[in-house]
Parts: structure tokens; sequence; C-alpha cells
């Protein structure tokens, strides 16, 4: 008879109800021998060595859910491995083991409740998203989806639990759009959703079903570093796709520091380390510009942009970027005057760039706005 010990995130019955699709009946064992650790660089568990480990044990698994296990745990790096264990009169039993050496460990135990509280809610919303690629793409890809897919949960999650005012605006609500059909045709590092849907008309109907697709993208930060003293700001340099593909005989584009938000960071953490990785400033000080859709037709960013007071000397200009992630980065230092003056001839023409600099003229000559 086949058997199958999950450790680890698995535990949690609703993610567990996600990956499986089917419900499957598992009982608690302790495992004599091993203990479940966190990980070293993050809040995922490690079985390692020790006393006892608190696990479930499938036995005799639908292979149809076998099968989703299998994809959803190579998403992580993961395959199914015989592990010989005396339990409960089982010699062997099936085990998920990371391939390769498998991450580090540290000596800390993990704490299924506590990563039910800090890191449930994304993760079982980033699993639906990977197991509606089952059967249309191996666990190689989905591996390599798994980041984006995971920014994109937290991006979702973010949304739900802002407070953004209702002045204005009507008081209709996400809850009162109907949606037909939902399809996602395309997941590479973004993503394509399309939906036939019916929403509230402002004469108190409803529209005709209306189909509409979105660019899924995690959020973002950008920041303007300015140095208050020497009145002069640093400016990235970049090649875009965006850009390139529309035709542009010019491609490469004057911004602000910009990145996407990490699972576990915050848009202030998140700002902070890239302008650490993509201008090598450390910044004194973040002041919130505005927070925003940048193209609410048709692509789901959120930015959070931000002017970071810092020390720009000369020399504090180069060339940057990570290696890893295809990044060519050049810096350029520059007036405040010569920035307007780029804006004014329009050779700057980023969205984030624009509405950060305009905010940081109308600030310049308040008494203390940088103090």
């Amino acid at each position: 008879m086949a058997a199958l010990l999950l450790f680890g995130t698995l535990l949690d019955p609703d993610l567990r109800a996600i990956v499986a699709g089917t419900p499957q009946y598992a009982r608690p064992v302790c495992v004599p021998g091993r203990a479940v650790k966190r990980a070293a660089d993050g809040d995922y568990p490690v079985l390692v060595e020790g006393d006892v480990a608190e696990g479930l044990l499938i036995e005799d698994p639908d292979p149809a859910a076998l099968a989703r296990f299998d994809f959803y745990e190579e998403g992580f790096g993961y395959v199914r491995r015989r592990w010989s264990v005396d339990l409960d009169g089982l010699r062997e039993v099936d085990v998920y083991r990371p391939r390769g050496g498998g991450p580090e460990a540290s000596g800390e135990p993990w704490s299924l409740a506590e990563w039910q509280r800090d890191w449930g809610p994304m993760t079982r919303r980033a699993a639906g998203e990977a197991m509606a690629w089952f059967g249309g793409v191996n666990g190689a890809t989905l591996r390599a989806m798994m980041p984006t897919i995971r920014v994109r949960a937290c991006s979702h999650l973010r949304a739900g639990a802002a407070h953004a005012p209702v002045g204005l605006r009507s008081g209709q609500r996400r809850d009162d759009v109907r949606v037909d059909a939902a399809r996602r045709p395309y997941a590479s590092f973004f993503a394509v959703e399309e939906f036939d849907l019916r929403h509230p008309t402002f004469d108190g109907g409803e529209s005709g079903r209306l189909t509409r697709a979105a660019f899924m993208m995690g959020d973002a930060v950008t920041v303007l570093p300015y140095d208050p003293a020497r009145d002069r700001v640093l400016l990235v340099e970049q090649f875009r796709v965006g850009p390139y593909a529309r035709g542009d005989a010019h491609p490469w584009s004057l911004e602000p520091v910009a990145g996407r938000i990490d699972p576990g960071e915050g848009p202030e953490e998140a700002a902070l380390r890239e302008t650490e990785e993509e201008a090598g400033l450390t910044l004194r000080r973040l002041l919130p510009v505005a927070s925003y859709y940048p193209s609410p037709g048709a692509i789901t960013e959120y930015l959070y942009s931000y002017v970071g007071l810092c020390d720009l000397p000369d020399g504090s200009d180069g060339i940057g970027g990570s290696a890893d992630e295809g990044e060519d980065i050049r810096s350029h230092v520059l007036s405040f005057d010569t920035l307007m003056g780029l804006v004014e001839t329009g050779e700057v023409d980023n969205g984030p760039l624009l509405s950060t600099a305009l905010w940081l003229a109308m600030r310049r000559g308040t008494p203390g706005a940088f103090a």
C-alpha cells in the first residue's frame, strides 16, 4: 500500500484542499528521529534530524490528487521520494524532498500557526493560481512562474485590505460586478486575465455582457533620490521593452528608481531595498508622494511613489543593476532645474517620474519640507 507523508505548509487544511482538488483523508502522525525547523532564509519548513516531527499520513492516495501534489511541490523544487521509516507498521512512505542540496535550516522550530497567520492567505491565493495551470504546464515551468505568482497574490491581498476614501466616487463595490466567465490565457513573468462580466451602471441598471482583459502585474515602488542641500536628483536610465514594442526609436527610458514589492515586504522596505540595489544609495528618509494605478484601463499594477532624501555628491552616478535579473542601469545625477528642463522638452516621458518631479517642484520652496 502506498502512503504519502506530509510535513510543513501542506498541514494547512485549506491549502491542502486547493492543491489536492478533492478531499483526502489524512491522519496525524508523529515521526521519530525528525524535526521541522524554520529555514535560515525565510519562514518555510525544513525537515531535519531531531526528536519528533508532526505530520499527516495519506494512505493509498488518489492518483489524480497525487499528481496534483507532485505538480505543486515541483513548483518549489521539491520531488516525491521513497523514504524508509518505521511508522505504524509501514516500512516505506513517500515524502517531498528538495531536489539537490536543499535549503539550510535555522535552529528555530517552524510554527504552523505563525505561518498560517503571516503567510497562509498569500500562499493559498498563490496556490489557486498555480493549480489553475495543472495539466497546462509542467512542474519546471511552474517553478519559473511561482515568484511572480506569489507577487500577484500579495498584491491582490494588499488591494483587498486597502481603505481608499469614497467621497466623490459612487459607492459601488467589487462585489457588485457579476462575472460570467474568467480565463487566464497567458502567464509567465506577467499574466493576462480575461473576463466576461456585467457591472452596475450609473442610471441604476446593469451593463450588457462585456469582455475585458487585464495585464496582471504586482505592486511596485518608485523612488526619486533627492539631495536638498545640493538641489540634485538621481535618475536611472535603462532599456524598456514597452517603448520598444510600441515602436519608439529610443526605447531607453529616464526613470526614478523602481521595482516590485516582494512577498513579505511593505512598500517602504521595497523602496529602500531597490534604491540600494539600483543606485547604491542609502536613504535618510522617505517622503510619500502618492499611491495610484498608472493605467487602470488594462493594467493591475499599483504604484507607491516616494522622494528619497540622501546625499548626492559628485561621483554618485554610475552603472549598476542586477545581472541575475538582466538589468543594465545607468544613473545620472543632475540639478533639479535640469530635470525640469527635461520635463519641458519631453525627454522625460515616464509617468511616475513626471508626477514625482512636479510634486517635488511644489515643495522645494516650503520651509522645513526636507528637514
